[in-house]
């Protein structure tokens, strides 16, 4: 299927997700994401849910990441809608949030990260194959910040439906995951 089939299908499919199967699928996909070796991790971008998107929470994962790694910096997106930037801002709890224009919270203020620093991307989607490759929301924030980021950051998709078999519209500037998180299994590419 193409990108923007599935972007109309999985929006549909989050639509009827029941809240208390939310509650459950993000504990599911917490203990999934606990099998990934990231004890080296320093710094991690994190996207941050949109309950009206019906996106998988990423913060129990923060916490439990900041658990495992006592220090870690942790930077979510600020962005440009003017210029297609995606800038990463340093967060914690006390960070002054304001809603965009997608009505998604962001930070008002705050020091930038660079991408050099970044060690971990969770990043958000609709849908992912079995190769790794990923339907976002079309805008592209995550694949040009990604083509910025070291070679050798991690990029972990979280995602509370299974994989298609393939997207067949990908091209030259799609980047693969290394990994998906789903309520079910831990996806390795």
């Amino acid at each position: 299927m193409k990108k923007e089939q599935l972007r109309v299908i999985y929006k549909d499919k989050r639509k009827i997700i029941s809240d208390h199967d939310i509650e459950k699928f993000n504990d599911l996909i917490l203990i999934n994401f606990q099998k990934i070796n990231l004890d080296f991790i320093q710094c991690v971008h994190t996207y941050l849910p949109s309950l009206k998107l019906c996106e998988p929470d990423t913060a129990p994962i923060i916490r439990f990441l900041e658990f495992k790694n006592p220090g870690l910096k942790v930077a979510v997106p600020r962005i440009d809608i003017h210029s297609g930037e995606m800038y990463h801002i340093h967060f914690d709890d006390a960070s002054p949030m304001i809603s965009n224009a997608f009505g998604i919270n962001e930070p008002a203020g705050g020091a930038m990260i660079p991408e050099n620093e970044i060690d971990l991307v969770l990043i958000p989607l609709l849908a992912f194959d079995k190769n790794g490759f990923r339907v976002g929301y079309g805008k592209g924030y995550y694949d040009r910040f990604l083509a910025r980021c070291r070679k050798d950051v991690f990029k972990i998709g979280l995602s509370f439906f299974e994989p298609v078999d393939e997207i067949e519209d990908i091209d030259q500037f799609d980047i693969a995951l290394n990994y998906c998180v789903t309520p079910g299994k831990l996806y390795m590419f």
